[in-house]
């Protein structure tokens, strides 16, 4: 989960709703400042939205990038009811949806973080022909699995038969945060269509590892972390860059949530790959 560090909507950020062929979602969007080069998706993460990406949108639009990023389907204020299908396969169909409805450009820059990874490698295996290059952040090559400290299969359990708002409440039992974000986080978490948070949540605890296929398309990959990020394991992760062609960036100044945490160090980071392709 990503924690913001401020709910201000910086200058230029464009929040809307899209509708597409197959979906309606919660975005938000800039345009490219002076001449523009490209345009990216951005995917975001279980119990995340598109909040999760909102301080490297101008950042990335005074790279010359339009850049959209989105509530996926049933996540916080797009909408999603019990009998949609949540499989990554169909959650990738909605991005492309969505990219068609919202990108000028055929071929556009994916990033995928922490389970929006999963989603970007279906999607480039599905369409490589529509991806420019794939960027994963924070994410890994399946997955992320049961633990002690982060019980998934319990959560699956309880979601349907334990409220919402308890299960948050359970989870953040201790923390203190900024009153405006504890309470966005509890309103986020609160609008989750149960069916979604329940589908998301099982992927993270029996999703394919596909990172081979992805690696065979030939799409170029671009992979980092946060240096103390604590979701899937660094080696994993080292590893996963490797076979993909490439080495894992460590971002020093985060965890696991760069774009809010240090998002001029994941941009700067990030620069100089976008910027040759």
């Amino acid at each position: 989960m990503s924690v913001p560090k401020t709910l201000e909507i910086p200058e230029g950020v464009e929040v809307s709703r899209v509708r597409t062929v197959r979906a309606e979602h919660a975005v938000h969007r800039i345009r490219a400042v002076g001449d523009r080069i490209g345009s990216i998706l951005l995917v975001p993460g279980w119990t995340g939205s598109k909040e999760d990406f909102t301080p490297v949108l101008p950042l990335l639009a005074a790279l010359g990038f339009d850049v959209v990023t989105y509530d996926q389907r049933g996540q916080y204020e797009s909408p999603g009811d019990a009998a949609d299908d949540y499989s990554l396969e169909a959650l990738a169909d909605d991005a492309l949806a969505l990219a068609d409805a919202a990108l000028e450009d055929e071929r556009f820059h994916l990033l995928g973080h922490s389970f929006g990874g999963l989603v970007s490698q279906t999607l480039t295996i599905e369409h490589p022909e529509r991806i420019r290059t794939l960027s994963l952040l924070c994410t890994g090559p399946g997955a992320l699995g049961d633990t002690p400290t982060r019980p998934l299969q319990r959560l699956v359990t309880a979601i349907g038969k334990v409220p919402l708002l308890q299960i948050h409440e359970l989870r953040e039992q201790g923390i203190k945060r900024p009153a405006q974000v504890t309470a966005f986080l509890a309103k986020r978490f609160t609008a989750n269509a149960p069916a979604s948070l329940k589908a998301m949540t099982q992927h993270l605890l029996d999703a394919e590892d596909r990172v081979d296929e992805v690696a065979a398309t030939g799409v170029p990959c671009w992979v980092a972390r946060g240096e103390t990020d604590d979701a899937w394991p660094h080696d994993a992760q080292a590893d996963m860059a490797k076979r993909l062609g490439t080495e894992i960036v460590i971002l020093p100044s985060a965890a696991h949530s760069p774009a809010v945490e240090a998002p001029d160090e994941l941009v700067d980071d990030w620069r100089d790959f976008l910027l040759a392709h």
